[in-house]
């Protein structure tokens, strides 16, 4: 009986059998021009686990004629390359070496010059394969040397074909028949998450789990349910995705889109990420929503610690009336644009010393002219209000603060331009 994972038997082996990757596969395609020319140049595959990555690979030594040797970045040493690189001239390489090296970005720098000396001579051609952006976890030594292809998630559709021709061949393997219960297929193709082995090992489970009736394995709706739980969650705290979903979730709130809002923040949650759920939520209403409804910033951390309180599942609820409303609340940067440009100004040097009137002492040397202090107090006046400077004598016109657009914001420049009249 054969042990190894049912992905595994299955592999393709050829371009047409491929499911998705059209952008790069598809008739007269970049990578496929390449393939069908076998003069294959040194290549980097980016995109998430289980959309083909080290299948396309396969297939272009096969097709080549290529001895494939596979290493893996995590476990791999410079000595496992260098004997890879004894090997050419022997029988086993005469037609070329295509290296497949999975997960490139834990090869430390040391490790990657290595590759340099076989890349720049043409002795070994490169596959490299990664799950993280390359562009910031290759060193650019490599990169330059590289042309980088972009894997992407496989739809539900195309995954589907693979499922079936999973229990196709379960049925040729095992000799009984396989009965699948209607939408079980496609329900486990969205459970995936666009990871072809993730589908793969849950009909490999479900034909092993399956009830047996007449002589046939039933593969039913619920037992589907019961061993893709969770599968669709594809989400590394470390990695590209857990900041793809992050900034999709607040982008969503900023656009004022519950929906998607509520959707992303389904997908943290889904993946046990409470921390980044509250802190992105918090920085929105503070952020986005800022003057325009500023009672929203207290709702929203009670909302936070309500959540932090109860935990999961239940936290889920409270975070849900939090993201909604800061979609459907009015939006104003005033107060986030003004703290960003007197940061800047402060890295620019845009300071200088604290009018006298300001400052936190009530004598002065001998060598003032003018002595005292000079402080108006705004609520010995009429309206609570006196014009005196503020800001540093060198920056006392600069302005930092707009009023937004919003009723709130409105109703405060009225105020203060009836009071000042005019003056700042």
């Amino acid at each position: 009986m054969n042990t190894s994972p049912l992905a595994d038997r299955i592999r393709p082996t050829t371009l047409e059998q491929v499911v998705g990757q059209e952008h790069l596969l598809g008739k007269d395609k970049a990578l496929r021009r390449i393939i069908e020319s076998e003069e294959i140049p040194n290549m980097i595959f980016y995109g998430p686990s289980g959309v083909g990555k080290s299948t396309v690979a396969s297939i272009i030594a096969r097709q080549t004629n290529r001895s494939l040797k596979k290493l893996n970045g995590t476990t791999a040493s410079t000595a496992d390359i260098k004997e890879i690189v004894s090997e050419l001239g022997t029988f086993g390489g005469m037609n070329g070496i295509l290296l497949y090296l999975d997960e490139i970005q834990y090869f430390n720098k040391k490790q990657q010059q290595t590759l340099l000396e076989y890349l720049e001579n043409g002795k070994i051609t490169l596959i490299a394969s990664t799950t993280e952006n390359p562009y910031f976890y290759v060193y650019n030594a490599i990169l330059s040397r590289c042309t980088v292809f972009e894997f992407k998630t496989i739809d539900p559709h195309s995954v589907e074909k693979s499922i079936w021709r999973a229990f196709d061949y379960l049925e040729n393997e095992t000799g009984e028949d396989i009965e699948v219960e209607d939408d079980t297929v496609s329900y486990i193709a969205t459970a995936c998450g666009g990871d072809v082995r993730k589908a793969l090992n849950a009909v490999e489970l479900c034909a092993l789990a399956a009830d047996r009736t007449d002589g046939k394995r039933i593969i039913t709706n619920e037992l589907a349910r019961q061993l893709t739980q969770k599968s669709a969650v594809r989400y590394d705290k470390d990695g590209d995705e857990h900041y793809d979903i992050v900034s999709a979730y607040q982008k969503s709130m900023r656009g004022s889109d519950p929906d998607a809002a509520i959707h992303y923040l389904a997908r943290l949650l889904e993946a046990g990420d409470l921390p980044s759920a509250c802190r992105r939520l918090m920085v929105c209403a503070c952020e986005d929503v800022g003057l325009a409804y500023p009672q929203i910033i207290p709702i929203v951390k009670s909302c936070v610690d309500i959540a932090q309180a109860v935990g999961l599942p239940e936290a889920r609820i409270p975070l849900a009336d939090a993201v909604i409303l800061v979609c459907n609340a009015p939006k104003s940067t005033s107060a986030y644009k003004a703290i960003n440009s007197a940061m800047q100004d402060l890295k620019s040097g845009k300071y200088g010393q604290i009018p006298r009137q300001l400052q936190n002492k009530h004598f002065d040397g001998e060598d003032c002219e003018n002595k005292g202090q000079f402080y108006e107090y705004p609520h010995d006046y009429p309206n609570h209000w006196v014009q005196q400077q503020y800001l540093p004598d060198n920056i006392k016109d600069r302005v930092y603060y707009e009023f937004g657009d919003n009723k709130n914001e409105q109703a405060y420049k009225a105020y203060w331009e009836r009071i000042k009249g005019g003056k700042k």
